[in-house]
């Protein structure tokens, strides 16, 4: 089956490709490298002809408000334009974990905007919802750095392996379409200012991690439930503990 996978070169595109191909299909990895540009609809055509499904994993290249909405409404309507002329069958994307209860980020507000473009689309889809990725703790911190602090906020995060994320993408895309919401979890919750604090300490970054409640994620306050998942969220295997030592090596 050819997937193309839109963001097929970033860190869990580059995982999902590879999956695909070890599990027999034929995946198309489609970044802005290899020709074809979601924002702007160059190369869709061409690389959507004979497709059965479309990944959608691409992330915004600019992070300012409107900067970001543009980015992730323009770039679904042109998949999900270029996705009927091509005949797709099944429209899936990856999207968060709260997107829809942190109204005050702009980033956030932008993929309720995108989800909600796939949702009224003419293609049948899956929306799947991931919480932070393991590997995105260290930006977070230095996206909350000030000299040699992190302030974070110390709410409840579940998050996963990127691994992981890719293996799900992986099964959903061969499956039939869900028309509905997955969400995706970790098998643990954790505290965020002190995951960041076990990450750094295993990296030996000497910054450090200050709890602080006011602390914004993406422009948002948050609380206990704002990055957590439902009770029927997909649990990922992967254990914190694993990951890290295998990203320390």
């Amino acid at each position: 089956m050819k997937i193309v996978v839109i963001g097929g070169t970033g860190l869990i595109g580059s995982k999902l490709v590879e999956k695909l191909r070890k599990d027999g299909h034929e995946p198309l990895a489609a970044s802005p490298d290899s020709g074809v540009n979601a924002l702007t609809g160059e190369g869709l055509a061409e690389a959507l002809e004979g497709a059965q499904v479309v990944v959608d994993v691409a992330n915004a290249p600019a992070w300012e408000d409107a900067a970001v909405l543009d980015f992730f409404q323009t770039s679904a309507r042109n998949l999900l334009a270029a996705g009927t002329a091509a005949g797709v069958g099944h429209h899936v994307t990856l999207s968060v974990v709260g997107t829809d209860r942190l109204p005050e980020s702009g980033y956030f507000r932008a993929k309720v905007a995108q989800e909600e473009l796939v949702k009224r689309g003419p293609i049948p889809y899956t929306i799947v919802r991931a919480t932070q990725f393991f590997e995105f703790i260290g930006r977070i911190a230095d996206s909350s750095t000030d000299g040699n602090t992190v302030r974070l906020s110390p709410v409840l995060v579940q998050p996963e392996a990127a691994d992981d994320v890719a293996s799900t993408l992986a099964d959903v895309a061969a499956g039939a379409p869900l028309n509905d919401t997955l969400e995706l979890a970790g098998p643990e919750a954790f505290r965020l200012d002190e995951l960041a604090r076990r990450v750094l300490k295993t990296r030996h970054d000497p910054r450090q991690v200050t709890a602080d409640v006011h602390a914004r994620y993406f422009g948002a306050e948050l609380d206990d439930r704002s990055l957590t998942p439902g009770d029927d969220a997909r649990i990922a295997p992967t254990r914190f503990e694993d990951w890290l030592s295998q990203s320390a090596n």
